[in-house]
């Protein structure tokens, strides 16, 4: 039985237990820390997030959903398997407004962050020498408080730093999201496999939808190069044999445009169809 850790709080949890539910696997309904899932041969585990990849790193579950940050930061040995398209953040440095510029200028400088091994290894890497302070919340407020100089963290409109008196600067630290992460080092299981596969036919069901159209088969080749499918549309001929009917996936993003250039080679009765799930 695959055992499956998922962040129970915060902005990884609804989603992820949403995409869950969309794979087909058994939805949580209260608050059970522990939710067996016979049918498909898998048992969740809810735990925190920041929890998650020590969890998975010791192999105390087979595999877990949490974000690329905490991973990271964890320092344990664990792997990226799939990046899941949701809690999309951006960390990085911020200061007091033109007194720290650039990432050069951070070097013997104290650094306020929750994530100190994350910012410590990045630090190291881009051979900078300051001092990493670890608070456990309110970092935006270590600069006004005199504990640190500078702070990283996750932004996101930037309101709150600004509130604090704070902005960006230098380049992203990390471009994070939700993952799913497995033990380094073990080779993937059927059940993972078979978690994959359902979670990544989730992901493309939420990119792609189904369009259905008629169109002249003089207009066909045109048609079909405004709507390629995955591999080939399918085109099937009408009982009026001067049209074709013709079905393909087209990105969620580019339905209406599509529909418009569909529209001016001569197609007619565009439909649109929402994809629940799928196998790619």
């Amino acid at each position: 039985m695959l055992r499956i850790a998922v962040p129970n709080k915060g902005s990884l949890s609804e989603p992820a237990t949403a995409m869950l539910a969309e794979a087909g696997y058994r939805e949580r309904r209260g608050r059970e820390l522990v939710l067996p899932d016979p049918a498909n041969d898998v048992e969740f585990f809810f735990l925190r997030p920041r929890d998650i990849a020590v969890y998975v790193g010791s192999g105390t579950v087979d595999v877990g959903i949490t974000g690329r940050d905490l991973l990271l930061d964890s320092g344990v040995d664990a792997v990226e398997h799939r990046a899941l398209g949701f809690a999309r953040s951006t960390f990085r440095f911020a200061g007091p407004p033109g007194e720290v510029t650039s990432l050069e200028q951070v070097a013997g400088r104290r650094v306020a962050t929750s994530y100190d091994v994350l910012v410590g290894n990045y630090l190291a890497e881009h051979g900078i020498d300051a001092t990493v302070v670890h608070l456990d919340g309110a970092v935006e407020s270590a600069v006004q408080l005199g504990i640190a100089d500078v702070v990283a963290d996750v932004v996101e409109t930037g309101s709150t730093l600004r509130a604090a008196g704070l902005e960006a600067f230098g380049e992203p630290i990390l471009q994070s999201e939700a993952v799913l992460i497995h033990p380094a080092g073990r080779e993937a299981s059927n059940g993972l496999t078979v978690l994959d596969r359902r979670l990544q036919g989730v992901l493309v069901a939420r990119q792609y939808v189904l369009m259905d159209y008629d169109v002249p088969v003089e207009h066909v080749e045109a048609a079909v190069a405004i709507t390629p499918g995955l591999e080939s549309p399918t085109v099937s001929p009408l009982h009026n044999g001067e049209w074709v009917a013709v079905r393909s996936m087209v990105r969620r993003d580019a339905t209406n445009r599509v529909m418009d250039e569909l529209y001016d080679v001569g197609a007619r009765a565009i439909l649109v169809t929402s994809i629940h799930a799928c196998r790619i």
